[in-house]
């Protein structure tokens, strides 16, 4: 039976009925649960015309910020929470394998392949220098050859190269080799804001948050046989561990930069990979 005169009641349903021919069954499954949610929200929140075209606004807006050096979408899922839970139901934690933790919204693809000992810091970058080692092992404990290791991070005075005029700076591609250790030299992680002159950062002041991140190297490592790890390592002891804006640390992800007698810092972290998922091998 056609419905024309839809009530408060009734619309929920007639949406979900004219997308239940849907052919793709996940997209059947994620439009049937996002319509069913999105008219909850509404009919709890009870927004005015008024309120619900600033909402609109707000994603507009959000999406007229992103570009190729800046995902503003990717920065409000990150400080809402949402990156962090869909990492969790993707990555989880077993046993001793190194957990995950958000990839944040400047990775950068195609970073320069370096040899293993090379630095990743331009000269007259801001930054206390900084050695980082360790070993890149299965979850038996041997060491995995050819794991290919992204690293990426932000200068001492809190700015990542895409954020800067000066170009590719603080970021590379490390490849191991048969010991699957890994060294380079980069900068001391400081804390830093994430972006906050758009309007994730609005969002921010407006419910009362603050914007800083803790002191972190970003990493993401694949080998075959395994499953893509991207996580961090964090400064122990930098101030916004526990309040980080975008939740993603982990007690497990924080280590030390311990002072080393040439004034420099260093720190060392073994990572420790997941077998590849049997429908990842299938695919």
């Amino acid at each position: 039976m056609t419905i024309r005169n839809f009530t408060e009641a009734t619309l929920t349903a007639e949406v979900l009925r004219r997308i239940e021919a849907t052919p793709n069954p996940r997209l059947k499954q994620v439009m049937t649960s996002m319509v069913k949610h999105l008219h909850a929200f509404v009919r709890e929140v009870r927004p005015t015309q008024d309120e619900w075209f600033e909402g609109i606004k707000f994603l507009t807006e959000t999406g007229h910020w992103c570009d190729d050096k800046r995902q503003e979408f990717i920065l409000m899922s990150d400080t809402l929470g949402v990156s962090m839970l869909v990492d969790f139901i993707n990555y989880g934690k077993e046993g001793q394998e190194t957990e995950s933790t958000v990839l944040g919204p400047f990775f950068v693809e195609g970073a320069p392949e370096l040899p293993m000992g090379a630095s990743i810091v331009k000269p007259g970058t801001v930054g206390e220098p900084c050695v980082a080692s360790g070993c890149v092992k299965g979850a038996d404990g041997k060491p995995i050859a050819g794991a290919v290791i992204d690293v990426w991070q932000a200068a001492g005075d809190g700015f990542y190269d895409v954020q800067t005029p000066d170009g590719p700076n603080l970021r590379a591609r490390f490849r191991t080799g048969a010991d699957g250790k890994y060294h380079f030299k980069c900068v001391r992680p400081a804390s830093y804001p994430v972006p906050h002159d758009g309007p994730v950062g609005r969002m921010l002041v407006a419910t009362g948050r603050h914007p800083m991140r803790p002191g972190h190297l970003h990493f993401m490592i694949e080998a075959p046989g395994h499953e893509k790890l991207v996580t961090h390592l964090f400064v122990r002891g930098d101030e916004y561990l526990d309040s980080d804006a975008v939740f993603g640390v982990k007690d497990s992800l924080i280590v030390d930069f311990e002072k080393t007698a040439d004034g420099a810092y260093a720190t060392r972290y073994d990572f420790v990979l997941k077998p590849a998922r049997q429908s990842a091998r299938a695919a």
